[in-house]
């Protein structure tokens, strides 16, 4: 479906929970956030009916996301009603990977594609500093259980975060040298109650190619994806970048996300939402109300003029 700018906005992100197992420095606040009742959170069954009412006027892909999904109860239940929805052709979730080495032989059979798994350090110690007490080796153990069932292709989503992870940039990229792969270095962004230690610990993506400058420029099949990507001679995996701040892509954005608590987002870096679960408990036509959503879908963010927004990243959906 096309928005007024004449974007495909074909893509819906869904947020099933916004709890999580770990508290990231720049996702989460030191405190938390408030666990909300349950009757706030989209049901198993809403969570279908929505996604169907998206996929009827135009939606292909879908992507799960959190908090941390697989933290969600039901999360193999919610993967198995959207993989046998036949319009939707590629199926996606992003995770932090630490339940995955339970979870990936059952996300695979109920139907889905490929995952993103978010990574920003392959240091013991420095990932335990940045997630407040995660496990590396719980991540490493989940890549490899992916790997084995075959879920494909695999994304690792590196925040590049300054003073903390430039010294890993080499050999993030190294890894796409033997290993089919994709690696992604995203821009930190100032979003919710972290964004002041955003601002601070800003680095721009380009420090990427200045570290490595035998990197080659190759066209992504897919044309609405916000990755620039790069391979090392020979290798067979690629370096994607993501540039929200240094380079933002709003001209090519074909998103929508749901939130864990029913309400519908047409751009992350946006304060306006609609809350969609109380019309559809309330018997209103979703439909109309997704269609003219997609209608006033903004050209583009403020962030550079210092529009941040309120919500914090795990109550949006990464």
């Amino acid at each position: 479906m096309l928005d007024s700018y004449g974007r495909d906005i074909n893509y819906l992100r869904i947020s099933v929970t916004d709890l999580c197992n770990l508290k990231c420095r720049y996702c989460t606040p030191l405190n938390g956030c408030e666990k909300k009742e349950q009757k706030e959170i989209l049901s198993l069954s809403e969570i279908k009916d929505i996604t169907e009412a998206f996929v009827s006027l135009g939606t292909q892909k879908v992507r799960i996301t959190g908090g941390e999904p697989l933290i969600r109860e039901g999360i193999i239940n919610i993967i198995e009603s959207i993989g046998k929805m036949d319009k939707v052709k590629d199926f996606a979730m992003t995770t932090n990977g630490i339940l995955l080495e339970k979870y990936a032989k059952d996300l695979k059979s109920v139907g889905l594609n490929r995952v993103n798994i978010s990574l920003d350090t392959l240091d013991d110690k420095k990932y335990n500093h940045i997630t407040r007490g995660g496990s590396l080796k719980e991540v490493l153990k989940g890549i490899e259980a992916a790997k084995k069932v075959g879920i494909s292709p695999i994304k690792l989503n590196v925040v590049l975060i300054k003073d903390f992870n430039e010294d890993e940039i080499n050999s993030f990229v190294s890894l796409t040298k033997y290993e089919d792969i994709d690696v992604r270095f995203i821009e930190l962004m100032p979003i919710g109650q972290t964004y002041k230690w955003s601002l601070e610990k800003y680095k721009s993506n380009s420090i990427v190619l200045e570290k490595n400058k035998d990197l080659i420029k190759i066209e992504s099949t897919d044309i609405s994806s916000p990755a620039t990507y790069y391979k090392l001679p020979g290798g067979k995996g690629r370096v994607g970048l993501i540039n929200p701040i240094s380079c933002k892509f709003c001209d090519k954005c074909n998103r929508i996300r749901l939130t864990a608590d029913g309400k519908v987002k047409s751009c992350l870096h946006s304060n306006e939402e609609i809350n969609l679960i109380n019309r559809y408990r309330n018997g209103e036509d979703i439909k109309k109300i997704i269609y003219d959503l997609i209608m006033s879908k903004p050209k583009e963010h403020g962030l550079e003029n210092g529009d941040f927004i309120s919500r914090n990243m795990m109550a949006i959906g990464g």
